[in-house]
Formats: structure tokens, C-alpha cells, sequence
């Protein structure tokens, strides 16, 4: 019996970024088609896009509208879209008028806590679900409430997050990230040698898994 392929899959994101939803829901998408072929460890990286937005949050589509020149026309198509793009890979997006663009430096303080615990992904993706799907917002109470969901201790994780215990390495891997010339997210890097940027089709994927194989 041959054996499974390993692979790093390192994923460069924010938990406020739609279309990080998108690609990583095509990743998975591409990886069931390997799953007797390929064993991949998917590890999370951090990506503030709004790295200076306050607690309380912003409107979404003023946000987007002061950011980008989002119209409210624009807006609505967009969201459109997305939601039918998620249901493509199986994931809910319930845009609602009153969505908060959020600072998500405690999430990332999380994720990066969680590394070596083997929850890191299933962390992750709850904390997509919190935020697109369950209109949550990122409360400390939250936060923790999340963590205890998929497995984690939530004990530690209000030491992490009373002591901003990994504040400082998310910001110096995300001027990592900045200084490596990246602006946008995901990234999807394989291997440490091949980098997709944006929500990549899932053919795109499974051509480069298909690089991989033994």
C-alpha cells in the first residue's frame, strides 16, 4: 500500500475576509478529492486587514464605502455573490444591514496559540462560521465560548488573551507577511514553495496537489 503524500498548506488570512472563506471551502474541496493520496497539515497565519479598527466595530457597508468606495448597489451584489459562492463549498453567509467590520487581533492571538494543539483549523473555521454565519461579533466572552466549542482550554485562553500573550508575534508575522510584498488575502502556500493568491477555482488546486503526488 503507497503511502500518503504530506503536505504543508500554509494559509495566510483574516476571520473577516469572505473570500478566505471562499478559498479555503475550495481547498477542502480540492483535498477530498486526494484524501487516499494526500495527508495535508494546514496551519494558519495571521492578516489584520483592518489591524487599526476599533472594539466597537464599523458599519460593514460604511466601512467598505470609506475603504474602497463600496456603493450600496455594489454592496448588495456583492453579498449576493458571495452567498452563492459560499454555497458552493457548503458554507452559510447571512449578510444583515447592521454586520460590523470587527478587529480581529484577539482572534489571530488565538489561532496563534492554538498552533500545535491540533484544533487550530477547527478553530479557524468556527470562527468563520461565528462571524459570516452566526452573525457574532468578537467579544472576550465570545472568544472564549469559541474556544471551549471545538476542544481548547478556555482557562489558558483568557490568560492569552488577559496578557496578550502572542500580540507581539502576530504583528511582527504579519510585517513578515507585509515585507514579503503581500497586501491581499488568503495566500495558500504549498510546501513553503508554491503560493496561490485569492480564492483559486478548486481546479487550480487540484492541479498543484497533483504535483505532489508520490
Amino acid at each position: 500500500m503507497m503511502s500518503k503524500a504530506q503536505i504543508k498548506i500554509d494559509i495566510v488570512s483574516d476571520v473577516v475576509c469572505p473570500w478566505c472563506v471562499i478559498g479555503y471551502g475550495r481547498l477542502k474541496a480540492a483535498l477530498a478529492n486526494f484524501h487516499t493520496k494526500i495527508d495535508a497539515n494546514i496551519v494558519w497565519h495571521p492578516f489584520e486587514l483592518n489591524p487599526s479598527m476599533s472594539k466597537e466595530g464599523e458599519n460593514l457597508r460604511q466601512h467598505l464605502s470609506e475603504k474602497y468606495g463600496t456603493t450600496l448597489e455594489g454592496s448588495i451584489k456583492a453579498r449576493a455573490m458571495l452567498t452563492e459562492e459560499g454555497k458552493k463549498v457548503g458554507f452559510k453567509f447571512d449578510y444583515f444591514d447592521d454586520m460590523k467590520m470587527l478587529n480581529t487581533h484577539q482572534c489571530h492571538q488565538l489561532l496563534h496559540w492554538a498552533k500545535d494543539s491540533g484544533l487550530q483549523n477547527q478553530l479557524a473555521e468556527t470562527f468563520f462560521e461565528h462571524f459570516f454565519s452566526n452573525r457574532g461579533t468578537f467579544t472576550e466572552s465570545e472568544l472564549i465560548h469559541l474556544v471551549e466549542k471545538v476542544g481548547l482550554n478556555s482557562l489558558q485562553a483568557m490568560t492569552v488573551l488577559a496578557n496578550k500573550s502572542y500580540s507581539e508575534e502576530v504583528k511582527l508575522t504579519e510585517e513578515h507577511w507585509h515585507q514579503r510584498g503581500i497586501h491581499g488575502v488568503p495566500l495558500i502556500i504549498f510546501n513553503g514553495e508554491q503560493a496561490l493568491s485569492g480564492a483559486q477555482e478548486i481546479a487550480t488546486f487540484e492541479r498543484v496537489l497533483n504535483q505532489y503526488l508520490k
